[in-house]
């Protein structure tokens, strides 16, 4: 899920960012029609620009974002048996898959969790929780390896950016002709922008994305599933289903607060939508039915 959010965060920042600049530089002067009228291909073309741009930046930037973030301290020597195991385990999954060494990284939180990313397989990031460390098996943490890698190996992330760049795309090709509209027929503005196209504009565009973020939680939920086969494959299915459940005790019943109970592994309908990872149970059983 860390790596989703801030990939997420970083990408709707960034088009907001570019859009603003297009804005303040004029660089809209080809959709300064008349009336109601918008040249919607000249439009179209400016959206993937935008859009494209957007999640291509957030793509590579998403080592360096990922490390910030969540104070990642790169393994570059390692400094006791613990990281010098870690590394090894990480260089032999690689090896496996087929990819090539990705940096291996440690960030402190008692939350047991790992993630995977980089804008190349050859060249990713895997990093632990010192909590995963702490309160999983030395073969629960190797599955779960194995699942990061497996996310490397599969190019979820160029695919995630790929698909991601297509909606950036299309919210701001919507949220621009809201923002024409509102600020044509509501505010009467006869030539040129408005205050409210601007204004409109940029609430659509954060709306917009938030609605089409469960498209891109649905290809998370995908992609953990075949993660789990890959880990599995990698390290063993037992391993995963081990390290699976281990993740299931280690779960709060309690809910989540506030903004982040959108992500939480229970609840109904609606809230599953914008889960970036399918239920546990739903992942165990998965990898059990695979056995049979």
């Amino acid at each position: 899920m860390l790596r989703i959010l801030l990939f997420l965060a970083t990408n709707v920042a960034i088009m907001i960012a570019i859009s603003i600049i297009f804005s303040v530089f004029g660089l809209k002067g080809s959709l300064d029609a008349q009336g109601i009228n918008l040249d919607l291909n000249s439009l179209l073309v400016m959206s993937a620009v935008i859009g494209m741009t957007g999640s291509i930046i957030s793509l590579f930037m998403s080592k360096w974002s990922a490390k910030n973030a969540m104070g990642v301290q790169v393994i570059e020597h390692p400094q006791n048996q613990t990281e010098q195991w870690l590394v090894e385990v990480v260089a032999n999954l690689a090896r496996k898959a087929g990819i090539g060494m990705p940096e291996v990284g440690v960030f402190d939180t008692p939350e047991p969790n790992a993630f995977a990313t980089g804008a190349n397989r050859n060249n990713a990031l895997v990093a632990v929780s010192t909590g995963l460390l702490h309160n999983m098996s030395a073969d629960e943490v190797e599955a779960v390896l194995g699942h990061e890698i497996s996310h490397v190996a599969n190019g979820d992330m160029v695919t995630m950016s790929l698909m991601q760049g297509v909606i950036n795309t299309f919210v701001y090709f919507f949220a621009t002709i809201i923002g024409y509209l509102v600020d044509r027929l509501v505010f009467k503005t006869e030539r040129g922008y408005g205050p409210a196209y601007y204004i409109t504009q940029l609430v659509a565009q954060i709306v917009l994305s938030i609605l089409a973020s469960m498209l891109v939680m649905w290809f998370s939920r995908y992609r953990e599933f075949r993660a789990d086969h890959g880990g599995a494959q990698l390290a063993g299915r037992q391993k995963m289903i081990s390290a699976l459940r281990a993740l299931q005790r280690a779960q709060t019943p309690e809910e989540l607060p506030g903004q982040l109970a959108a992500f939480g592994i229970s609840g109904g309908s609606t809230r599953r939508l914008f889960m970036s990872h399918p239920p546990l149970e739903e992942r165990i059983a998965a990898l059990e039915n695979d056995a049979r």
